[in-house]
Order: structure tokens, then sequence, then C-alpha cells
């Protein structure tokens, strides 16, 4: 059976490459690259979680819920006992997807302008959780595309279309953006809420691959 890498950024990059975590039942613990990551992200039937606490505390507290340990690290109980341990908020258990980078440049008709306002909404929520930070508009200024660096040092992205203008497939396009414009032809991660069909079906179509769940931790 497949060792799991030792640290998380060798552990996304090999999801990246279709190679994951051996589905033995059992959770990982990482140390934190940074202050700011911590987490918990679920593949099949191997979870790992990133946090700096004592791993004997993690494991413990798995053991306690006596609970299908395919699930534990998603349950709420262990989540609730984790944001208390570490002192932090989480938003939601989203989708994990990640595609790989496509060559040239992104579809024309789209009209992405970079935008270099610091002050701009989307740019201040973005840099609060993410690195290097570049955000594009499209011409019509109804669809917005983010990318920055995340857990581990990956890249992400996030996209914000107009109400007026959805269902026309402006989101997989800019999804699809994303691809062309992540620098360095590196693997493009983005989240998805379950409960938001209409993002996870158009990073879907945009190319991007199913291959995890995952809580994020944040400092308060």
């Amino acid at each position: 059976m497949a060792r799991t890498p030792a640290t998380l950024g060798a552990i996304l990059d090999a999801a990246a490459d279709g190679r994951f975590p051996p589905p033995d039942g059992t959770t990982t613990v990482v140390p934190q690259p940074c202050h700011r990551d911590a987490g918990v992200i679920a593949f099949t039937a191997h979870s790992v979680v990133v946090t700096d606490e004592d791993p004997r505390w993690v494991h413990a507290t798995l053991a306690a819920l006596a609970c299908d340990p395919l699930a534990a690290t998603m349950n709420p109980r262990f989540l609730a006992a984790f944001l208390e341990r570490t002192g932090r908020a989480t938003d939601t258990t989203d989708l994990l997807t990640v595609a790989d980078a496509l060559p040239g440049g992104p579809d024309p008709d789209l009209g992405l302008r970079e935008l270099d306002d610091p002050d701009h909404p989307r740019v201040v929520r973005a840099r609060k959780r993410r690195d290097d930070v570049r955000v594009w508009a499209t011409a019509s200024g109804s669809g917005v595309l983010v990318l920055g660096r995340g857990l581990a040092g990956r890249w992400e992205a996030a996209i914000e279309v107009e109400e007026d203008v959805r269902h026309r497939g402006l989101g997989r396009a800019l999804a699809r953006a994303a691809r062309h414009l992540v620098p360095g032809a590196a693997p493009v991660w983005a989240q998805q809420s379950p409960g938001n069909a209409r993002s996870v079906r158009a990073f879907q179509a945009a190319g991007y691959r199913p291959v995890g769940a995952e809580a994020l931790l944040f400092a308060k």
C-alpha cells in the first residue's frame, strides 16, 4: 500500500496528479504550512487533518466519537471540538476540485482586464485568505475571476457572476480562463459549496475534477 506523503504540499501535489492517500480508513495529521492554514481534507476513505495541535489529541478525539471512521473528521462534533481547541472559525465544508493548466490565453470574447485596485471589495476579501492575489473583470463588468495562493501555497480560483447574466455559460468560461491565467502552468484548485449546484456544474464543465471535501479553519 502506498505511503501518504509527509507534508501537506506533497499530498496536494500528488492529489492534483491523481495519486491519493491509501483508502484505508485512517487519518493523517500534518503540520500547518503557516499560521493561517489549518483544517481538514477528506479524500476517499482517508482524511488529512492540518494542524499544529498534538496529533494524539486529534486521534483521541476522533476515537471518542465512536462513529464511522470514514466520515469522522467531517463529523460536526469533531469539527466543533477542533474549532474550540484552536479558537478558530469556519465557513462551510466545500467540495474540493482541481484542474490542470491550459496553454495560451483565455477566450478573448470575455474581454478580461486585470484590476489594479487594492480597495476593490473582491480584492480585499481575497487577500484575507490568499497571497499574491490577482483579479480580472469581464469587459461588461458582469463577471469577476480571482486567482491567489491559498492552502500550502496552491493556486486557487474563485469566480463571481452577476445574477442577471447567469445561465449563459459565463461562470464556466471564467473558471476555464483561470486555467489559462495561472502562473507557471500550476494546477488550479477551487472550492465549491455542495449546495451551490450552479457553481459545482460550472467548474466541472470547465474541467475541474472533484478530489475530496475540505473544511478550512480561519484565525478569528
